[in-house]
């Protein structure tokens, strides 16, 4: 599997092992005064340290006990496939967050909705990014967010074989984690959409996709440039961080948006749907907020 065996260091429940910064980042810049032990971030919030250790012990789990052969099935269509390490995830998961917290309710992508009489709500993704992984590309991550009141309150993404995290407070903050440091992420600004490097995602129908194609075919000549990573919490954790501009995509699900958009929006991203504020509807758009009009404009004469 390409990036996961050469090179490892092993993830830790409570940090990440540390890495060289690429010199090709280009990322938003964080002075001094916004990096800071991962422990003191993960006290800002009492859910905190049990969504980094559960999301930290199931990458871990996926990127170094991968087998050679996995077992498929598909969900949706012949290409929506789930692997038996998405429900290893999952399950691991599941132990973890409600093995401490009984009361609680779960979300999982692969095995539905537990009730809970908490208020507070796990939504959990545990191999976002499946395609990649099935193909040993490095594109992958897992996500578990608390909402609480219906609301999402802290996110975790970590990417594993990046030996990344990143993670979010609501109305405190987002953060990106590499070792025992955090670094405050405070997304810089963008006037020109002819410079945005965009992502964007792919639904798994074909009539589907065609109209996404046409989307496509009218957006391209706008923006700068159109990558597609395959994994939603990836994309709204790189336009956190600086490695991209925007990232729209329909039709995502509950455990696709609630780590990610926390942090993106705790990051300075404006986040919304595409013809209302309701990102969980229809259209997700996400970007810098200098090109968010000019964005959305762009999509809604392209047909999004």
């Amino acid at each position: 599997m390409m990036g996961v065996r050469a090179g490892r260091r092993l993830l830790q429940t409570d940090g990440m092992a540390d890495m060289a910064d690429h010199s090709s980042d280009h990322s938003d810049a964080s002075d001094d005064s916004d990096v800071s032990d991962l422990a003191t971030v993960l006290g800002l919030h009492p859910l905190l340290p049990l969504a980094w250790s559960a999301a930290s012990e199931a990458a871990r789990v996926l990127r170094d006990e991968r087998p050679a052969a996995i077992s498929t099935a598909a969900k949706s269509s012949p290409t929506d496939t789930v692997t038996e390490m998405d429900t290893r995830a999952e399950r691991l998961l599941i132990a973890r967050l409600l093995g401490e917290r009984p009361a609680d309710g779960l979300l999982g992508e692969e095995g539905g909705e537990r009730p809970g009489t908490s208020g507070v709500r796990w939504v959990v993704d545990p191999l976002d990014g499946t395609v990649s992984y099935l193909y040993g590309l490095p594109t992958w991550g897992v996500s578990v967010a608390a909402e609480e009141g219906g609301l999402p309150t802290v996110g975790v993404v970590i990417t594993p074989v990046f030996d990344e995290g990143y993670l979010a407070v609501a109305g405190r903050g987002a953060w990106h984690v590499r070792g025992g440091r955090a670094s405050r992420l405070r997304i810089g600004d963008l006037s020109d959409l002819s410079m945005a490097l965009v992502a964007t995602g792919f639904g798994y129908q074909p009539d589907q996709r065609r109209r996404q194609a046409e989307v496509l075919r009218t957006l391209l000549p706008e923006v700068r440039d159109l990558r597609r990573s395959g994994s939603a919490v990836i994309d709204f954790c790189w336009l956190a961080r600086g490695r991209l501009d925007a990232y729209y995509e329909a039709g995502l699900n509950a455990w696709d948006l609630a780590a990610g958009a926390l942090i993106a929006r705790e990051a300075g991203a404006v986040v919304r749907g595409l013809d209302c504020d309701d990102y969980s509807r229809g259209v997700m758009v996400a970007s810098r907020p200098g090109i968010a009009e000019a964005l959305r404009h762009a999509l809604l004469q392209s047909g999004a």
